[in-house]
């Protein structure tokens, strides 16, 4: 199967907004899922029997949650001579006792043949991302239902942060750089700014000052690709070995398991930094990287520098400040408090599809998004009218760079 297409994933899904009958025991018990007989064609006519992934979403990583389930499909109306009525009958779970009537649900089955109940709160990010991912422009209390397989999508970077956000892993590892990668750093991680310097190296068709947003978009999938690829040699390895002296020791494998994600989550948002950085001295423009303002505080880029920041006599209409966040959701508020001269603070994220209430709430504190040109599709019309793309926010920044040189 080729790589990359949402079919890879999904053989089909049914989405809506879930109904009091559905989640409230006060008005039933049934643990049921009506009217959603359009999946019959994926799931068939006979009673079957799911393991299913429950995933509650919610705009708080923290409060995420992910349970393992059983549903079972059967026609209830299995007896009469005319009539089909197929309902999908769910095991009790934390994650459907959470949910409320009116969060988003879509179900999937996985070409594992499980399926992926994935609930997300109405009004979040995460509502909004998975309506985008599944093309779903409305969406009610009767199930819609799509057929990914005669109907495809080729995932771009948005498409993939969506998937990974929510459970599913991006095979994107390419053996064909693999013995590039070895030659170069044997079996071992180097540090991320060397191995964003490397994955920079292995692209010659992008301009960091020509067309930064496509460039920075480029190295982020190239560096991601190339870890993935020494990760999965270097796991693989470890796996053959086993883990502590009886070759099953659990606790070894746990916190093996622990590291190789740490990994993962640190390397992210480091390399979003790096690549950034890549381009904003390819663009000769002056500016500080984690250096302290006030209470110990430390944004990650500061423009013209810091030392600007720190003199007193410096116009405050030509400082600015970039935070940086792999995702926005709920750690968008840190960047607040992190260079108080300057009113009106940047953020830089790889978010797609943020919520309407977050960006309001974005706009209402005077924090300007700044979001690659590439991802701002993924936002409804009025929100791109008030998002900065990397180029935008470089002119920005040149401006009051030329101004203060005068």
């Amino acid at each position: 199967m080729e790589k990359g297409l949402l079919s890879k994933y999904f053989k089909g899904i049914v989405a809506k907004k879930l109904s009091e009958v559905e989640v409230d025991p006060r008005i039933s018990n049934q643990h049921e899922f009506n009217g959603i007989n359009e999946f019959k064609s994926i799931l068939g006519s006979e009673k079957s029997i799911y393991e299913g992934v429950f995933v509650y979403l919610t705009d708080n990583e923290e409060d995420t949650l992910k349970e393992v389930g059983s549903l079972t499909w059967y026609n209830a109306r299995e007896n009469h001579p005319t009539r089909n009525e197929f309902r999908l009958y769910y095991s009790t779970t934390q994650i459907m006792e959470k949910a409320n009537a009116g969060d988003f649900l879509l179900i999937g089955l996985t070409h594992d043949n499980k399926l992926a109940v994935l609930i997300a709160p109405r009004g979040t990010t995460a509502e909004q991302q998975l309506l985008w991912l599944f093309e779903i422009k409305e969406i009610g209390n009767k199930f819609i239902f799509r057929d990914i397989s005669s109907n495809d999508t080729k995932l771009n970077f948005a498409g993939k942060y969506i998937l990974n956000s929510v459970g599913f892993e991006i095979d994107e590892a390419e053996p064909d750089f693999l013995d590039l990668i070895l030659k170069t750093f044997g079996n071992q991680f180097p540090s991320t700014a060397v191995f964003s310097d490397f994955a920079r190296s292995t692209i010659n068709n992008v301009s960091p000052i020509e067309e930064p947003d496509k460039t920075l978009i480029a190295w982020l999938e190239r560096e991601e690709m190339l870890f993935k690829t020494l990760e999965k040699h270097i796991v693989s390895k470890k796996l053959e070995q086993g883990f502590g002296e009886n070759k099953v020791d659990v606790d070894d494998f746990i916190s093996f398991s622990l590291s190789v994600q740490n990994r993962r989550k640190s390397r992210a948002g480091f390399a979003f930094e790096n690549h950034l950085e890549s381009i904003f001295k390819s663009q000769k423009i002056s500016f500080s990287k984690g250096a302290k303002t006030e209470r110990n505080n430390k944004p990650d880029f500061l423009f013209p520098s810091i030392i600007n920041y720190h003199k007193p006599d410096f116009p405050v209409e030509l400082l600015t400040m970039l935070g940086v966040k792999t995702t926005a959701k709920d750690r968008w508020r840190q960047v607040l408090s992190e260079a108080d001269r300057i009113s009106q603070k940047h953020l830089i994220t790889l978010e797609p599809a943020i919520s309407l209430n977050q960006t309001d709430e974005m706009f209402a504190q005077n924090l300007q998004l700044v979001i690659p040109q590439s991802l701002k599709e993924t936002f409804t019309a009025s929100q791109q009218l008030n998002l900065l793309s990397l180029q935008d926010f470089l002119y920005v920044v040149r401006q009051r760079q030329t101004k203060f040189i005068k």
